[in-house]
């Protein structure tokens, strides 16, 4: 049985480290039951319907904090629509990127006609806010790519996919993204969630776990 690579559990929130190809909560049908979400109800007794407070996208890898109580949920749910947690990704970006640092402020919105992308949209678009670190130049399958931290400031589907790959954002895909980008020569998408902080729900402490990226 497969199991989820836990960081930190007590009896309110459970943190992990999600593996990439698997998605956060499970979708429509059988094949796609297999969800981080699923098999943290097969190792707790939790009663909630749904104990995941935010998600990862089903190729992103790295740190999700999961409610084992309502208390919880609901807490750590406002300290998220308040932007009160600290979010750090890293990734591999396709090619050279001039600027060191910088923002991204892009409205988008769901695609129907492209399932399960997302398009830019300044009218009916909803706002997204990306604050992104130069990291530095590598070479990765005999190409240079650039790695670089990603701080998203709100919580939308795909944010960080189609701020870096549009050009009114970074202008560069996510090495891997076949989405976004050509996804060629990459065993995934090199998008990892290093860094998670966030206020226990029932004890007030402020609390930061990391994980690297693995690529």
């Amino acid at each position: 049985m497969l199991e989820l690579d836990y960081l930190y559990v007590d009896g309110e929130i459970a943190v992990i480290n999600k593996e990439p190809a698997l998605l956060a909560v499970p979708g429509r049908g059988e094949e796609k039951s297999e969800s981080v979400t699923t098999r943290l109800k097969r190792h707790f007794p939790v009663t909630l319907a749904n104990p995941a407070v935010h998600r990862l996208d089903y190729d992103t890898s790295g740190l999700m904090v999961l409610a084992l109580t309502q208390n919880a949920l609901s807490k750590l749910s406002l300290q998220f629509s308040k932007r009160l947690v600290y979010k750090r990704y890293v990734a591999l970006l396709e090619g050279s990127l001039e600027k060191e640092e910088g923002a991204t402020q892009l409205a988008f919105r769901y695609d129907p006609h492209n399932k399960p992308c997302q398009i830019y949209d300044p009218v009916l678009g909803k706002w997204g806010e990306t604050r992104w670190k130069k990291i530095g130049e590598e070479r990765f399958q005999e190409r240079v790519v650039t790695r670089v931290e990603l701080f998203p400031l709100t919580g939308r589907t795909h944010q960080l996919r189609l701020h870096t790959s549009h050009p009114k954002g970074i202008g560069i895909p996510i090495v891997g993204d076949r989405l976004y980008g050509d996804g060629r020569d990459a065993p995934r998408l090199m998008l990892h969630a290093t860094t998670l902080g966030f206020k226990h729900p029932s004890t007030g402490e402020y609390l930061e776990f990391q994980t690297p990226e693995m690529f």
